[in-house]
Parts: C-alpha cells; sequence; structure tokens
C-alpha cells in the first residue's frame, strides 16, 4: 500500500512536490511527479542514502525515479546519484568534468565532514557523470508538467543550477536553489566560491521565481523571495559587492 509524503518523511510543497531534509548534513532533496515521469533534485550524500530516497519515492508514488538534477558538485548533494540506474542525470555545465577530474578531492570532502570512509570512495568511484549539461536554461519534459532547469551561477560554486517547478491548480512556482540560498546558517563561502559573483546569481535566481514563489534552500527552511533578496543583500555587503539596482 502507498504512503503519502507525509507519512514517508517528506514535506509537501505543491500537487506532486515535496521536499526532504537529510539527517546529518540537512541538506534538502527534491522530488517532481509529473504524468510520464519523476525527478528528483540531489541525492544525498552516499550511496545508501540514495537507495533509501529511491525507495521511499517509489513508495509514494508507485513509480521510479526517471530524472536527476544535481544542483551543485559537493558531496551531501551528489554521492548518492550512482544508487539511480539507468535514470537521466543534469547538471550545469562544466559538472561532468569537474566530476571527471575531482573525484579524490569529492571523496576526501566527504570524509573530513564525516562520511564512513569506505563508503564515501565506493559513491565516489561510482559518481555518475550528467550525461545533459544544462547552459543558460533547459526544460525538461515530465508528461503533463514541465520542469526548468537554469543555470544560475556561478556563486556558491561555478556550476549552480537552479529547478523551477511552476505551480498548477493554485499552487505557487517552487524553486530549488541549491546551496544559492541558506536558511539554517550562514550561506557557506568555501574555497570553490566565487563570493563576488554570487549576489548577480542571486539576482538571475529571484528574475527566475518572481516576488510570489516559494525558495527551497540547500539547507533549512522554504523561504519567500525577500528572505533570498536579504541574503543576497547580506553576501554583496560581506564580499564588497555593490548593491542591486
Amino acid at each position: 500500500m502507498r504512503t503519502t509524503w507525509e507519512e514517508a518523511g517528506w514535506e509537501r510543497l505543491g500537487d506532486g512536490v515535496a521536499r526532504r531534509r537529510m539527517p546529518g548534513w540537512d541538506e534538502t532533496v527534491g522530488v517532481i511527479a509529473g504524468s510520464a515521469g519523476v525527478m528528483i533534485v540531489d541525492t544525498g550524500a552516499t550511496l545508501r542514502d540514495g537507495a533509501d530516497l529511491r525507495r521511499s519515492i517509489r513508495g509514494v508514488l508507485g513509480r521510479e525515479v526517471t530524472h536527476i538534477a544535481l544542483t551543485h558538485p559537493h558531496f551531501d548533494h551528489v554521492l548518492g546519484t550512482a544508487a539511480f540506474a539507468g535514470v537521466a542525470v543534469f547538471g550545469a555545465t562544466g559538472l561532468a568534468e569537474l566530476f571527471r577530474r575531482d573525484k579524490d578531492a569529492l571523496r576526501h570532502d566527504a570524509i573530513r565532514h564525516g562520511v564512513d570512509r569506505d563508503a564515501a570512495a565506493e559513491a565516489a568511484d561510482l559518481l555518475v557523470v550528467p550525461h545533459h549539461h544544462v547552459h543558460g536554461q533547459l526544460t525538461v519534459e515530465l508528461g503533463d508538467r514541465q520542469v526548468l532547469l537554469a543555470n544560475v551561477g556561478p556563486g556558491h560554486t561555478a556550476h549552480d543550477l537552479a529547478v523551477l517547478v511552476p505551480g498548477r491548480h493554485g499552487d505557487p512556482e517552487i524553486v530549488f536553489c541549491g546551496d544559492l540560498v541558506e536558511e539554517s546558517g550562514e550561506p557557506s563561502a568555501g574555497p570553490d566560491a566565487l563570493p563576488r559573483q554570487w549576489p548577480a546569481a542571486l539576482d538571475r535566481l529571484l528574475a527566475l521565481g518572481g516576488e510570489d514563489a516559494r525558495y527551497v534552500p540547500g539547507h533549512g527552511a522554504v523561504v519567500d523571495a525577500a528572505f533570498v533578496r536579504a541574503q543576497r543583500d547580506a553576501l554583496a555587503a560581506r564580499f564588497g559587492v555593490p548593491p542591486s539596482v
């Protein structure tokens, strides 16, 4: 018997759209269901995470995931991908080359943040390189609904992808932001961040979703456009970027 999103530990965001805040690093994983396809947004920090997500989504929808969108190349968002065999994987242009070049760095980063050494090594060895590269915007058909993938970076990384889900049945638009937006703490600007370009990425994100969208951060609670704009201004002040006009 199928379960509901809530019973399966997901937060329902709209008709056929939900997200889960994963244990450990509180990263968001999203899911978007159409009549002819199911997209997952990010895949967790380990193959076990990916397998658990796959089973959970199947338990709610009675169908398998068909598409994966990776918002950026950090371990807690991508290392579960190989658990979804035969699924079309989408990422920002350049992500595939990064994965091929920097598997060891990804594995070391996962271990440094507490992932079991063997689990990190297995996931990095099996890491799936994106099959579809998003430069600008790309529409993905899921049957009775379309999902827009937008390369809005660089910012948090050089390969930031946002996922826009148009609203239906009165629901607002939903934007999965990856770690371009964080609600549970100050946005993390690691060594691969491009901080002076980050505010402009948030301007593009706001233009994509508009004032009435619900913005789903990579970590933390769902926010509104005002929160994203305030975070944009805080980042601009933090990194010495002129204010938005």
